[in-house]
């Protein structure tokens, strides 16, 4: 994303005005992997896991020369430009049963795909481009298949001793495949990082409670822990903390007891009650930041002291529902996978035509709700919803894809390239 370069880093005690840029590189700058504790697993527990250690392949694969198609092997020697070559069909290879003898010249074996090369051959001739004669013979056409082509070399796809997979991988269900390929049946994951997690503010209300006049249900935990658990973290849901200093005192005592990092949403906004804030100064040493963004702005970041000398981090969301999310989203997700010792990298951006104007003003970067659609050329575009408010979940809900607006971008006229955030995978 092209936003206004990070500067110095801003992480200190206090009341800071920040970019999303800026917010970012402080956090990147602050946070190392934390140590945790590797455990060995089965392969089919270790999907959306991070892998503890390097899986370095014992065997070549493929392990032997084979065949890339149905057709004949044959010593591609015998091929002359711009003639033919009749061989004699001598036997057959199956994947799974080898074909036993050495080729001799003019000699061709039948092989399918995956089957171990016949010794004296080094090339295919694929099933569709040759001519099999009445006689046990088959004709290669003139041109038809150059010399080694067809065939897969031993170790091409990934040779013993070399790392198949890097530590830090978030494993995805074809990478659990690849370590069956090589033999394994179980794999070194890091602990999941175990994120405690709450909703501060007396309006909150337990979902299934009778909402008083002026309450609002408590949406955003429910989001932010679906969310994580998408992530492969472990989400400890501590409820509600009320504007209570003792009973937000109690609840952050715990969480700095049993978890690794702590995400709260609300109370950090400087109309929200003050002890709030003062409640998690006292743990720690937390920068409440303005950052430049919409929906969002209210954040705060920073470590807090644990019972056992040890750190934890806070990250402390606005309480409006869309807000939350969003905020999470682009400067969250990225720190919690760094401190869960994944190779984090940014959210990929895709870029589409606006199917209609965006009004937006420069100094902010910007995330709007959108639709993908497609236009009258056939190809994809993206209309943001009407309304764009930070407590509507319900456009949340419909949306399809994030529209990232940059910070100094202004507004956007129908047709003009803008970068989108998909939701398929993502939320």
């Amino acid at each position: 994303m092209n936003d206004t370069p990070p500067g110095p880093s801003p992480l200190a005690a206090g009341e800071r005005s920040l970019s999303v840029a800026q917010a970012r590189a402080a956090m990147r700058a602050a946070l190392q992997p934390l140590p945790l504790a590797a455990e060995t697993l089965p392969l089919a527990q270790a999907a959306g896991r991070v892998l503890a250690a390097d899986l370095v392949s014992p065997i070549d694969v493929p392990a032997h020369d084979n065949s890339a198609m149905d057709g004949w092997a044959f010593d591609g020697a015998a091929l002359r430009a711009g003639e033919s070559l009749m061989l004699r069909v001598v036997g057959q290879a199956l994947a799974g049963a080898a074909f036993g003898g050495r080729l001799g010249a003019g000699e061709a074996v039948r092989i399918m795909t995956g089957a171990v090369m016949p010794a004296g051959a080094d090339t295919v001739l694929p099933l569709e481009l040759g001519a099999a004669g009445d006689a046990g013979e088959v004709v290669v056409p003139p041109g038809a298949v150059r010399r080694g082509e067809h065939r897969r070399r031993r170790g091409e796809d990934l040779a013993q001793g070399q790392p198949a997979l890097g530590a830090g991988r978030v494993l995805r269900p074809a990478d659990l495949g690849l370590a069956a390929s090589l033999g394994r049946t179980t794999l070194p994951l890091r602990r999941r990082l175990r994120v405690g997690l709450f909703s501060t503010g007396d309006e909150i209300v337990e979902p299934g409670q009778p909402l008083p006049a002026g309450g609002v249900y408590d949406s955003n935990r429910t989001t932010l822990a679906a969310t994580m658990q998408r992530l492969g973290l472990e989400v400890l849901d501590l409820g509600l903390a009320r504007d209570d200093p003792q009973a937000l005192d109690a609840l952050l005592a715990r969480a700095l007891r049993e978890a690794d990092a702590v995400v709260t949403s609300g109370g950090v906004s400087m109309g929200d009650a003050d002890h709030t804030r003062d409640v998690l100064a006292r743990h720690g040493e937390i920068a409440f930041w303005k950052v430049a963004m919409r929906p969002g702005r209210p954040f705060a970041f920073g470590p807090l002291r644990r019972p056992d000398g040890g750190r934890s981090w806070l990250f402390a969301l606005p309480g409006n529902p869309v807000a939350a999310l969003v905020t999470f989203l682009a400067l969250v997700r990225e720190p919690l996978l760094v401190l869960a010792g994944a190779q984090a990298s940014p959210l990929p951006l895709l870029t589409v035509p606006a199917a209609e104007a965006i009004r937006k003003r420069p100094g902010r970067t910007e995330f709007q709700r959108g639709l993908l659609e497609r236009d009258a050329a056939g190809g994809w575009c993206v209309r943001p919803f009407a309304q764009q408010g930070a407590g509507i979940l319900r456009s949340m809900s419909q949306a399809d894809a994030l529209i990232v607006l940059e910070h100094e971008r202004g507004s956007v006229a129908a047709g003009e390239p803008v970068a989108v955030w998909l939701f398929d995978g993502l939320v």
